[in-house]
């Protein structure tokens, strides 16, 4: 090989980013394995770039001893090759491991111990020039699939916008990343979205995994990592560290809850989220194709924070339990089908948000079952009732009244009648 030649193989190194010598030795090892098919090669051979830039081929002879300890470590390195892609298949492999094609490693023999001698071929020049311009090609292939694939692995998380290339097949949407081509899955696609060929579209990178043909990113829509990225794109507050989003809580294609904080004086991180006339927010719902969003202004108290986390219904009171996170959450009799939402959506997503297990419960329900705690069998020494009346008034709250003594009921008239009721019944 010239060294014209060779000054353009390193110059298309530089060009595509590729390591020095890195097409060098992949020629070096195409030749030899070139070398071994001609007729009385050597067993043990390398070849070498000479100071002309003309690639030469030495035979290698190694002490018998040595011989036969490097290739046992061969062959066990080749056994331990196999048993790891026979673990990883699941099958059996019926490879049959061959001496002669072993490669041994004599690189840790003193080089007086090895002897070598020049065996180049006389039309090895011709078969360098043929080879050559296979191995680069290939090499270029691969070390540009390899770049790529480290470009797109340290982009995993990231929100990247793309082109529909093929949607006719729900299962496979194919979409055009520019240098790759990315595939949106139907476990990432979200309910109710249709995905038109050629249509721009935003989604988040999830995997990034090593093929033949190159990397094969996976992307996905329900992430909600594309609700955070989205409000970083339209809020500048977010984009600038004046606003976090603390939170995010999301049930794909129907409704989602994000928890917003104010890291500077004077700006509403609610108010910078949804934009003027509500432009901000709502250039994100249309992006996710009509999802409903609500924005929660973030608070470290659990119970203002699991209050505000159900919105838009109202909550009047507010109990947690910080050991085990649990909050119960009482809210007006009219509000409770909006606290919990169509199918418990509501509930859910403000659980999701807000890290803690949460139960509703109307004003009568809790008034009832604090009425059932406060004298459903509880006695003091002398066998006499304690607690609060267990009238529950009109507007379904307790009697605030104590019960008089051997009674359940307080010396209103009309709750008189209730034990003189109860008296019967007991009767």
């Amino acid at each position: 090989m010239s060294q014209e030649i060779l000054e353009a193989v390193r110059e298309i190194e530089r060009e595509k980013g590729i390591e020095s010598g890195t097409l060098v030795a992949a020629l070096e090892d195409a030749l030899l394995a070139a070398y071994k098919k001609t007729p009385g090669a050597t067993r043990h051979a390398m070849v070498e770039l000479d100071e002309e830039g003309d690639f030469r081929v030495f035979s290698i002879e190694l002490p018998g001893d040595i011989e036969e300890r490097l290739l046992d470590e061969a062959r066990e390195r080749a056994y331990t090759d196999l048993e790891a892609i026979e673990a990883e298949t699941g099958e059996k492999s019926h490879t049959l491991v061959v001496d002669e094609e072993l490669d041994i490693d004599w690189s840790e023999v003193a080089e007086e111990q090895i002897r070598r001698a020049d065996v180049t071929p006389d039309n090895f020049g011709r078969i360098a020039a043929q080879t050559a311009k296979q191995v680069i090609l290939q090499r270029i292939r691969e070390a540009e699939r390899a770049m790529m694939y480290d470009e797109y692995v340290d982009r995993v998380g990231e929100v990247v916008t793309g082109i529909i290339q093929q949607a006719g097949d729900r299962n496979n949407v194919l979409v055009d990343l520019g240098k790759v081509e990315a595939l949106l899955p139907r476990s990432e696609q979200v309910d109710g979205e249709r995905y038109e060929q050629g249509s721009r579209i935003k989604a988040v990178i999830t995997e990034v995994r090593s093929g033949t043909k190159g990397p094969q990113v996976i992307l996905s829509r329900r992430d909600p990592e594309l609700i955070k990225t989205l409000f970083e794109l339209e809020v500048p507050e977010i984009a600038d560290g004046l606003v976090e989003i603390r939170a995010v809580a999301r049930e794909p294609g129907y409704r989602s809850k994000i928890a917003v904080e104010s890291h500077a004086a004077g700006v509403d991180p609610v108010g910078a989220c949804v934009g003027p006339r509500g432009s901000r927010v709502r250039m994100v719902v249309s992006e996710l194709r009509g999802e409903k969003i609500d924005i929660i202004p973030w608070n470290p108290e659990p119970a203002r924070f699991v209050a505000k986390a159900l919105s838009p219904a109202r909550v009047r009171e507010v109990f947690v339990d910080d050991e085990t996170k649990e909050a119960t959450v009482i809210v007006p009799d009219d509000q409770l089908a909006l606290a919990i939402g169509k199918e418990g959506l509501n509930a859910r997503l403000a659980a999701r948000l807000s890290g803690w297990k949460i139960d509703i419960k109307s004003d009568t329900e809790f008034a009832r079952e604090e009425s059932d705690a406060a004298y459903g069998g509880g006695t003091d020494e002398d066998g006499d009732f304690t607690g609060r009346c267990g009238a529950v008034l009109s507007n379904g709250k307790r009697c605030p009244n104590g019960a008089l003594p051997d009674s359940h009921f307080c010396g209103v008239p009309a709750h008189r009648e209730l034990a003189g009721q109860e008296g019967e019944s007991a009767a």
